[in-house]
């Protein structure tokens, strides 16, 4: 039977379910086996699937209902289910050659002008996500400190961005995470992913709660609030651990989107 009233709990990744680039915990892991083990879950984020295999399906243990778990990496432009074997691709809306072309070459016309040279990097700076590009100013492994860090106040990505879309003003051009920029064809983000999922899981809005961590304006999950789902905000994976306590025993507190838990 599903719990409370929602027969799909959508959850954000990176500050809901776990610390960005970091594994869930075993505390996380285990409510989300307890969760599925009543309803179906789907988790949807910017990173692609190979972030969701080390970060995320890794760490759940053996006894997980993965038939109930769906994913949707790079905010829906692709959708991974378990076929009882493995996960499969269901579909993946990747760029085309040349769009990734105009895109590598704006960014680098970007940070050279903007004179991004970082004195320490960690991992890739630009990744090829396949759907989107997605530029992170320290690196994809960069340590959360570090992060925090580089631009508190936004101002380094506001400038970035103002010189891609000089160039690429074609293309949808949206922040991610702490320090990432995300680049994707024009409509693509969590509003576009949440359409997505209930197209190909058969939710109807009403069905579906969404849990994530930026949906004020300006964040990646703000989108969300436009679709008609019922969102709450959560400001930590603690906050996330609180949530689906409440949603296991049933007492999740009364719609007012966009809502806190507390």
């Amino acid at each position: 039977m599903p719990v409370n009233k929602y027969s799909l709990i959508v959850f954000d990744l990176d500050g809901t379910l776990a610390e960005s680039k970091s594994p869930i915990t075993v505390d996380m892991a285990d409510r989300l086996v307890r969760l599925l083990a009543q309803t179906r879950v789907a988790v949807i984020s910017g990173c692609r699937f190979g972030q969701f295999e080390t970060q995320f399906l890794a760490n759940l243990p053996s006894e997980a209902d993965l038939s109930h778990l769906f994913l949707f990496p790079t905010c829906g432009a692709a959708f991974y289910r378990y076929d009882g074997r493995a996960w499969c691709e269901i579909y993946a809306e990747d760029l085309a050659p040349t769009d990734k072309q105009r895109i590598l070459s704006a960014l680098h016309k970007a940070l050279n002008a903007e004179g991004h040279r970082p004195s320490q990097v960690w991992g890739a700076l630009i990744e090829d996500r396949g759907t989107q590009i997605t530029f992170s100013a320290l690196g994809q492994e960069a340590p959360l400190a570090q992060k925090a860090l580089w631009d508190p106040d936004q101002r380094k990505r506001a400038a970035l961005r103002r010189c891609l879309l000089e160039r690429i003003d074609d293309f949808d051009i949206k922040y991610g995470g702490t320090t990432s920029i995300d680049i994707t064809r024009k409509g693509v983000d969590k509003a576009y992913g949440m359409r997505k999922i209930m197209s190909n899981l058969g939710h109807s809005q009403q069905e579906i709660l969404f849990v994530g961590d930026r949906l004020e304006p300006g964040g990646n999950d703000h989108a969300v609030l436009g679709t008609g789902v019922r969102c709450v905000a959560v400001q930590n994976t603690a906050e996330t651990l609180g949530l689906i306590d409440a949603i296991l025993r049933g007492d999740l507190e009364p719609d007012t989107t966009p809502s806190r838990c507390a």
